[in-house]
């Protein structure tokens, strides 16, 4: 089966919208019915484990290691995992990683006390690594199954709508621990990834794989290292690839230390006070994407508004290291619109960097070039979590201090890339008008 379109690196004059999106094209619509699900029963997961960690143990490196489990392994997977969605059937891939997973999470019901905590590291970090092929081989599909005029539409929908569960997944999972039971947060995930699996074989993804004929694990090494090759011969990629991870070398940390703010302003309920500030996260990242697609239609400009996006996310989240925090009131309505507005300027960067990186990556490379991006933000972030948690655990600062100097720093990260970065950018814009400009008066003559 043919491709929609075979090059998305071209400006279109209309883009579909959100409704004609999902009515007219069955295969997105399937793939983002599955997925949406499946991310819901995952936050409730999330939500239910750094509830069930916090409680057993009561140590901010405890909480902590939860994140790195999370990142670590999936920055170690992530490049054979480009690979592996490059070389074999990305839907098969999906589904073979969401009845994977139905299992996976069903071992979080043997933790019982402190001495199980181990255990629920070894088990994230396996559910990670199957989870580092499912979400390139998601994002490598997308451009395979829509129209140049719904590839913007659709990352947008898709990063709501990953948002949108956020937030519903983190406030209902948090009153359901309290109100109910963790146990029934994991069941409730394995039905999540058995309903994702189902609606992913019901969808056509056309797609280029390379000849499988070659063990993988020789290859394995010559591939990456053309992944890398890639990025280094196409720095109009590259540049575009950093966008997340720069926006991660603070926002890991900060993320991870929602946690612990969560469990500040609702001591007697603290799922449920993780549960509204991740819910603040999510409704942030949720309108971020919605509020850069209508904004910002000219993306020759969308390379200063992912460095801006990154200063705006410091900017928010050192107001929240310096505003009081409270249950009740203002107070507490302040923190909610401060997380939300930081999350919106990541979410924001977040959708415009996936769509660059989607329109200048040919479908050969594209599970590679996204496998590796998330190499670099797994990286960044684990690196931010792994030093927010040492600080807070020795106490060199308390939770507020540390927040104020990680959104500090995010406010740097956010400056250089418009100093370093914007120039190459429209440098690069003005060298392939000049080309196209020569190009046009060769066919004249």
């Amino acid at each position: 089966m043919a491709y929609r379109s075979p090059k998305h690196d071209t400006d279109v004059e209309d883009r579909a919208g959100y409704l004609e999106l999902l009515r007219t094209n069955a295969d997105y619509r399937r793939l983002w019915l599955g997925s949406s699900l499946s991310l819901l029963g995952d936050w409730f997961n999330l939500i239910a484990l750094y509830t069930l960690v916090s409680t057993l143990t009561g140590s901010p490196l405890a909480i902590g290691v939860i994140f790195l489990a999370k990142m670590l392994p999936w920055a170690l997977a992530a490049p054979v995992a480009g690979l592996i969605v490059d070389r074999y059937n990305r839907r098969r891939l999906m589904i073979g990683a969401d009845l994977i997973r139905s299992v996976i999470v069903l071992g979080f019901l043997l933790i019982q006390e402190a001495a199980h905590v181990p255990l629920i590291y070894v088990l994230i970090a396996a559910q990670v690594v199957v989870g580092s092929v499912y979400v390139p081989a998601k994002s490598a599909s997308i451009p395979n199954i829509t129209a140049p005029r719904e590839l913007l539409t659709a990352n947008a929908l898709s990063s709501a709508t990953w948002s949108t569960m956020l937030a519903v997944g983190a406030a209902l999972g948090g009153f359901v621990v309290e109100f109910a039971s963790i146990e029934a947060v994991f069941i409730l995930d394995c039905l999540t990834y058995l309903w994702s699996a189902w609606f992913v074989y019901r969808t056509v993804i056309p797609q280029h794989t390379e000849d499988a004929n070659d063990p993988l694990l020789r290859t394995a090494a010559r591939k990456i290292w053309d992944g890398w090759a890639h990025l280094r011969s196409h720095p109009r990629v590259a540049r575009i690839a950093t966008a997340k991870g720069t926006w991660a070398l603070a926002g890991g940390g900060l993320v991870y230390m929602l946690t612990l703010i969560g469990e500040q302003v609702s001591p007697g309920a603290i799922a449920a006070g993780i549960g509204v500030l991740f819910m603040a996260r999510g409704i942030g990242t949720g309108i971020g994407p919605i509020i850069a697609r209508g904004l910002f239609t000219d993306r020759s400009n969308w390379p200063m508004v992912l460095g801006s996006a990154i200063a705006v996310s410091g900017s928010a989240y050192f107001a929240v290291g310096v505003v009081p925090w409270a249950p009740e009131g203002l107070a507490m309505f302040t923190v909610i619109a401060l997380v939300v507005m930081a999350h919106a300027s990541s979410g924001g960067n977040w959708v415009l960097a996936t769509v660059l990186l989607q329109k200048r990556t040919d479908d050969a490379y594209r599970g590679r070039v996204f496998a590796t991006e998330w190499l670099l933000v797994m990286l960044a972030e684990s690196l931010s979590i792994g030093a927010a948690s040492v600080i807070l655990e020795l106490g060199w600062l308390d939770l507020a201090g540390t927040v104020r100097v990680f959104a500090a720093a995010q406010i740097a990260f956010g400056l250089l890339w418009l100093l370093v970065v914007v120039p190459k950018e429209r440098q690069s814009d003005a060298e392939e008008q000049q080309a196209d400009r020569m190009a046009t008066a060769h066919e004249d003559t």
